[in-house]
């Protein structure tokens, strides 16, 4: 069966886009195995997400290496072995071919780039015969940006882009531009995005999904599971001291300190969340050229027990960022995919598990993203239900509460915090996550944010709001 879920990299020439994309032609091909793929534990597979055979890849870069060299290159890093590159080579050659030019900041104006970044993502899901397409942003980390109130606000942008000017980063530019083609985005880098304010209204009044932002993978990972061990034990964390060093692009750019802020801001949200107090300690981002595409982060834990006795932790994490970040992004393609399907607008709250600074109110504390307080496990997708834009992961998303997408009235959460497992406001209990309530839900084939029919390839006007087909189906 051909694929139906197209899955477009911005960057799609970097260490995790290649990575990603022999890890998906490895699979589909029988030849390695699903380790580190989220989306396939039984827990999140009751949503039944597309699979890593039904992704068709392609992609936008700046960089003119073809996709076969930088997995060579990879593959003498030690990121995967030489015979999987060799076996993957013609699937490589096929998504390269796939692969556009990606825009620049002296190329004309952000306007234009934009129409052109639409144009491409619409040739790319019509020529294919795709039901939908997730861009993912894997490119580089830029720095920190001062919003401006064209940044603020969707009309104000509009008029300055339709002015001629330049108002947006190149993370924007991808956002507006995705959004704009019907396609959903996942911010995987710290890069602004879909997480400026315009741009998320921009999601809303076309009624699709984002997630983001900044892939967990490695010591923030680490970070997110062992200090609620800190708090939940009644130990009080004096400080904790984080040194990184990393090869590879990521490392190059991230030499940059500028540009570094931008991470390390990302890195440092989650542990003051979860402790409930400010913590003290430095956070250090180093390029180290002979690490190539490894990564080692080494951390100092000091903590405050009984009595007030000080005491201290210490440990090193070292890892391959590539291969930890690749699966990842196969994960959020697929969940993100599984997200628009079942009507899912605005931030998706429930894919917070996956970053370290998730958008919206969810948790930091992995195993609380894991069970859903705030994530997945116990609230049902955000869906739109008057056509007005925005999400309400509150609303009751049993059949009776929502007949019809375009016509039901939302249903408030009551008052009383009841979450999974508690009846709902019709008194119907809610499923018991995320997922399985996804998996009921359904649309009819094709993308219904396009136009007015299923399998129409044009993208809606970025300022009208997207028509909704029938729902459920039939």
């Amino acid at each position: 069966m051909a694929p139906r879920t197209g899955l477009w990299f911005i960057g799609a020439r970097g260490s995790v886009a290649t990575t990603a994309t022999v890890g998906a032609l490895a699979q589909t091909a029988g030849l390695t195995s699903r380790t580190g793929c989220v989306a396939d534990l039984p827990e999140v597979a009751v949503a039944a997400p597309p699979g890593v055979d039904d992704l068709l890849i392609g992609g936008h870069d700046v960089v003119g290496d073809a996709l076969p060299k930088r997995a060579e290159a990879l593959a003498a890093g030690g990121v995967f072995g030489h015979d999987l590159a060799r076996a993957v080579h013609s699937g490589l050659v096929e998504v390269d071919g796939r692969i556009r030019p990606g825009i620049t900041s002296h190329a004309g104006s952000q306007r234009d780039a934009i129409e052109q970044v639409s144009r491409d993502l619409a040739g790319f899901r019509a020529a294919h015969g795709l039901d939908r397409v997730v861009v993912i942003d894997v490119s580089t980390t830029e720095p920190p940006l001062e919003l401006t109130a064209q940044h603020q606000d969707l009309d104000e942008l509009d008029r300055a882009l339709a002015a001629g000017e330049s108002p947006l980063p190149a993370s924007g530019v991808y956002a507006y531009a995705a959004l704009r083609a019907g396609c959903p985005f996942v911010a995987f880098t710290p890069s602004p995005g879909p997480r400026l304010p315009a741009i998320d209204q921009l999601a809303r009044r076309t009624q699709l999904p984002w997630a983001g932002s900044d892939g967990k993978t490695g010591e923030t990972l680490i970070k997110s599971a062992l200090a609620p061990m800190f708090a939940t034990r009644a130990l009080r964390v004096r400080s904790w001291a984080s040194y990184n060093l990393l090869g590879g692009g990521d490392g190059q750019s991230l030499a940059d300190p500028v540009t570094a802020e931008s991470k390390t801001r990302s890195k440092n949200k989650g542990l003051g969340s979860i402790l409930g107090h400010p913590v003290d300690g430095p956070m250090h981002i180093d390029y180290l050229p002979d690490l190539g595409d490894w990564k080692t982060a080494w951390d100092h834990v000091s903590f405050e027990g009984f009595l007030g006795t000080k005491m201290s932790m210490q440990f090193t994490w070292q890892g391959c960022d590539s291969a930890l970040a690749a699966p990842l992004v196969l994960d959020l393609a697929r969940l993100v995919a599984r997200a628009h399907r079942a009507g899912a607008v605005g931030a998706v709250e429930a894919l917070g598990f996956f970053f370290k600074d998730p958008a919206g109110d969810a948790p930091h504390d992995l195993a609380g993203q894991w069970r859903g307080g705030g994530g997945w496990g116990a609230r049902r997708p955000p869906r739109e239900r008057g056509g007005r834009g925005g999400t309400s992961p509150s609303w009751c998303a049993c059949p009776p509460c929502s007949p019809h997408p375009a016509t039901a009235s939302p249903v408030p959460r009551p008052p009383d915090g009841r979450t999974a497992g508690a009846a709902g406001p019709c008194r119907r209990p809610p499923a018991a996550s995320t997922w399985q309530a996804w998996r009921s839900t359904t649309t009819p084939t094709g993308n219904w944010t396009r136009g007015n029919a299923p399998n129409d390839p044009s993208p809606p006007a970025a300022s009208a709001l997207a028509r909704r087909w029938p729902w459920p189906p039939g």
